[in-house]
């Protein structure tokens, strides 16, 4: 019965480099899974697959999941997630040194196929970018709910008090009581295009200066969280919006770009294996922002491990099972 193959955060590093690196794993994680009653159809006995993410939890935790999956329907599974770097992590799906990674939608379009304009419909922006990624070599399969993008927050209190629902309201009582306009930024968002600057033309209101204070990455959920502003930056996947309690503010103009998360496969070696696409489908079908800020939390609140965090939840799914 295949084994689920685990790298080394250390060995993941240096595959990042995309130089001389071995794809031998040197332990198993110590258990075996088999097919649940919800699994999806297709078998890949036999078949190696090599499975990459990105360094941060959430792909951490998507990588273990689809790991988890593809050995259960008989896949020889290498793993390579946490790969550090968007960059690094694109170019070795390319180079072929993996075989799939979930990617989103926004990022692609952006940052990897150099597009100026986010298409703001979600399937518009995912039939675009697949069609665009198959002459790098790439197939795009099914995208999933999962749609980590910006918002804004605000703790329960404050969108009690305030009766705040959506960007436009925000921008009114901007306009109507501006000392209640009070806002936590990264340092990133407050300059991009894309970020507050961005907000603020499209939805037509000024913030002062002196209203707007600006943290390190992370730090804005604590600070949001602490009272230090009534409104927040956030990713609307974050398991801190659990675990802090906060409410999310529609973005009612749709501003943001979208960035749906999908499995990316080399087209190579999805004709070569197309039983991906059917093993993956129940996967993709789960994955919707709820969910993941549910797992995330369990990660970056709790502390418990990806790996165990991914398992659990496919078995209480039915998508694995203990053989």
């Amino acid at each position: 019965m295949p084994k689920l193959k685990l790298r080394t955060a250390a060995v993941a590093a240096v595959c990042a480099t995309l130089a001389g690196c071995g794809l031998s794993s040197d332990f198993a994680l110590p258990l075996d899974v088999v097919r649940g009653a919800e699994a999806g159809q297709g078998d890949l006995s036999g078949v190696q697959i090599i499975v990459g993410s990105k360094d941060f939890t959430e792909q951490i935790i998507v990588g273990h999941l689809t790991e988890f999956v593809l050995a259960a329907a008989g896949a020889d599974v290498v793993d390579l997630t946490n790969i550090q770097g968007s960059n690094s992590s694109r170019q070795a799906l390319v180079s072929g040194d993996i075989d799939i990674q979930w990617e989103y939608t926004g990022t692609a379009w952006v940052s990897y196929l150099g597009q100026s304009a986010p298409i703001p419909d979600e399937q518009e922006q995912f039939e675009a970018v697949r069609e665009m990624d198959r002459e790098n070599g790439l197939e795009w399969l099914d995208y999933a709910e999962l749609n980590n993008t910006y918002a804004f927050a605000m703790r329960k209190e404050v969108a009690a008090r305030l009766g705040v629902e959506n960007t436009s309201q925000i921008a009114e009582l901007v306009k109507s009581q501006p000392q209640e306009g009070t806002f936590c930024l990264e340092t990133e968002f407050i300059s991009r295009d894309d970020g507050f600057p961005g907000v603020q033309k499209a939805y037509g209101f000024t913030v002062p200066p002196g209203n707007v204070k600006i943290f390190g990455s992370g730090a804005v959920y604590a600070a949001l969280g602490n009272g230090a502003c009534n409104f927040g930056e956030v990713y609307t996947t974050d398991g801190r919006i659990i675990a802090l309690d906060l409410v999310l503010i529609e973005d009612d103009r749709k501003f943001f770009p979208q960035y749906n998360i999908a499995p990316v496969v080399r087209t190579e070696f999805l004709e070569a294996n197309p039983q991906i696409r059917e093993v993956l489908e129940p996967l993709v079908e789960r994955m919707d922002n709820r969910t993941m800020q549910e797992l995330s939390a369990e990660v970056d609140v709790d502390g418990a491990d990806p790996v165990e965090v991914a398992r659990d939840y496919l078995l209480e799914e039915g998508v694995i099972a203990l053989p």
